[in-house]
């Protein structure tokens, strides 16, 4: 049987409170099992031809790759934004000890 593969989920949103709330549901649903969230970062993007500059806020999730799909439809359900910013990267090492928690944590 192939290993799981850990992904961190990166995601934006312009309020923090809300990201925290949004991470709070991901985790008690068990789609993530932690979310470290960078309140104020500084985003410049295009966006509808012309270069854009916001502050925004960060969540780093840790969950598993084959739950990826499901965070994306919960962003496109809940987040206030047309398009979120929803990243997956593969964790291509981790703590053994660690792997398992994140494992354990999601379902």
């Amino acid at each position: 049987m192939a290993e799981e593969e850990l992904v961190d989920v990166t995601i934006t949103a312009d309020d923090a409170e809300w990201l925290a709330e949004f991470t709070r549901s991901l985790v008690a649903d068990r789609l993530a099992a932690c979310g470290n969230i960078i309140p104020a970062i500084r985003s410049i993007f295009s966006w509808e031809g012309a270069v854009q500059e916001d502050a925004e806020a960060l969540v780093v999730l840790h969950t598993r790759g084959s739950l990826v799909p499901a965070i994306i439809a919960r962003a496109d359900r809940d987040h206030p934004y047309d398009t979120p910013q929803v990243l997956a990267v593969p964790v291509s090492n981790a703590h053994p000890g660690y792997r398992q928690w994140v494992l354990d944590s999601t379902a």
